[in-house]
């Protein structure tokens, strides 16, 4: 019997590579001989450099970088088992959790540190690299990045502009002469789980400032500042950014990506499947276990079980999905190719009980799960 293992991180409870670990104590509670895969996932957020190193082989590399606030931080970043491409997860330098809910402030965080890691994989010789997105405590549209790789972005007196995305305001002009000469040769593929556009009422500011720290008035204020930031942009350097779908991403640095390294957005599931082999993997497969810390219906978004399940059901292998918790509106993920999706609270819990004990629910949730299924559908 084959099961593969492929969930996503409980955010604030377990990471991906720990989920996957509990799952595989469950099933191996009812079906010890089983062939277990285990490919502990992400959509471009955290957990996506050590999903793909651990997926294929490959190593984590250590890096100092200048943190969200501008404070000297250890980030790290990977190499693939291909020895040939390079695994960046924003999350790691410029990310939401690296800093403390008092002081989240997106009028003054950077994404510098971000710039930095990819410095560090270019001069490193890598040509090819896949960036993760997700979890971000900025809203500087990559500005920080670009300033970190060497772009000079200016005000109206020459100065170089501070970190932050208030500070877009006052941008009057972008240089690229002095831009990293190794971004020309390179391959930046970027993973990302959301189609925001940089501005507007679906933007990066309006939708997700406010969990980073942004009142109302803040949001005002970013929303303009970054759809001047896109004027320079395609006033300098012609590309038009401000209404592509992503390009809000991680508070505008799918924008920045496109802008200054001419990177690709690609949906982060979609991406991180294709480069761990998933859909080979699907061979002689019996069933499929995934997971998230909430399940609804904008987990079809880009959310990992339901690329899982979408991959899955060109196959014809089922899906199961343990979530800490579902909501009603998950039905109509039953169409996208999950076959059922679980609670793994045993009952009425606070948030910070069933977080605690988030990995013992899943073993024993993946247990009862496997039991039904050794008497209906799956081989002995």
């Amino acid at each position: 019997m084959k099961i593969i293992l492929a969930p996503d991180s409980f955010k604030g409870s377990l990471t991906a590579t720990e989920v996957t670990e509990s799952m595989a104590r469950g099933v191996q509670r009812v079906f010890p001989q089983a062939e277990i895969i285990k490919l502990p996932f992400s959509d471009g957020g955290e957990g996506l450099v050590h999903a793909l190193v651990n997926a294929t082989g490959g190593e984590i590399r250590k890096q100092k970088v200048t943190g969200p606030l501008g404070e000297e931080l250890l980030a790290f970043w990977g190499v693939l088992g291909d020895r040939e491409t390079a695994v960046i997860e924003m999350a790691a330098a410029s990310g939401l959790l690296l800093v403390p809910e008092e002081k989240r402030n997106p009028l003054i965080a950077t994404t510098y540190g971000t710039g930095e890691l990819i410095k560090a994989a270019l001069s490193a010789g890598f040509t090819r690299l896949i960036i993760g997105i997700g979890g971000s405590a900025t809203n500087d549209g990559g500005a920080g990045m670009a300033q970190a790789l060497g772009a000079g972005l200016t005000d109206h007196e020459g100065n170089e502009l501070p970190f932050g995305g208030a500070a877009l305001a006052r941008l009057a002009h972008i240089d690229t002469s002095q831009i990293n000469p190794l971004i020309k040769d390179a391959e930046i593929l970027v993973a990302c789980d959301v189609n925001n556009p940089l501005t507007g009422p679906t933007g990066a500011s309006a939708i997700y400032g406010p969990q980073k720290g942004a009142t109302a008035e803040m949001v005002a204020q970013l929303d303009e500042s970054l759809k001047h930031y896109a004027q320079i942009i395609l006033r300098d350097l012609n590309i038009a950014v401000e209404q592509i779908p992503g390009a809000g991403a991680a508070g505008g640095l799918g924008a920045g990506i496109m802008a200054f390294l001419g990177g690709s957005l690609r949906s982060g599931i979609d991406l991180v499947m294709d480069t761990v082999g998933f859909t080979e993997k699907l061979a002689n497969c019996d069933l499929i276990i995934t997971g998230e810390g909430k399940l609804d219906a904008q987990s079809a978004y880009g959310k990992v079980p339901v690329g899982v399940a979408r991959k899955a059901k060109e196959k014809k292998v089922p899906v199961v999905v343990l979530a800490g918790s579902v909501e009603t509106t998950a039905t109509a993920l039953h169409q996208e190719g999950v076959t059922a999706f679980f609670s793994i609270c045993t009952g009425p819990m606070e948030l910070e009980q069933a977080i605690s004990q988030t990995a013992a629910l899943l073993e024993h949730t993946t247990e009862e799960v496997l039991r039904l299924c050794k008497g209906t559908f799956l081989r002995k």
